[in-house]
């Protein structure tokens, strides 16, 4: 597989994690809460799926090579993306009226 195939994925995996939890009422898209999912609800979800996205990136560039080292500028830029990759499932689940 080729270097950029590889990151297509991923930009689409992140695209889709971020999203996630705001498209849908299940807790991690298995569990249905009885009281619904609050706003720290999906935020924690949001949270867990950016460990595991970077978890896979890191077994992503594990496998290409040598893993660089980062420090905390890295992760902050890497959150702050992956909150505004999650801005479109905001908007439709909190800002949007339905009828």
């Amino acid at each position: 597989m080729s270097l950029s195939l590889f990151v297509a994925c991923l930009i689409f995996l992140v695209l889709f994690a971020a999203n996630f939890p705001f498209f849908t009422q299940r807790f991690f898209g298995f569990y249905v809460l009885p009281a619904g999912k609050s706003l720290a609800v999906r935020l924690f979800e949001l949270l867990i799926f950016y460990f595991l996205v970077g978890a896979l990136a890191l077994l992503m560039e594990k496998t290409a090579g040598q893993i660089a080292p980062q420090g905390w500028e890295f992760y902050a830029i890497t959150a702050t993306v992956f909150l505004t990759c999650a801005f479109p499932g905001f908007v439709y689940c909190y800002l949007l009226k339905r009828s």
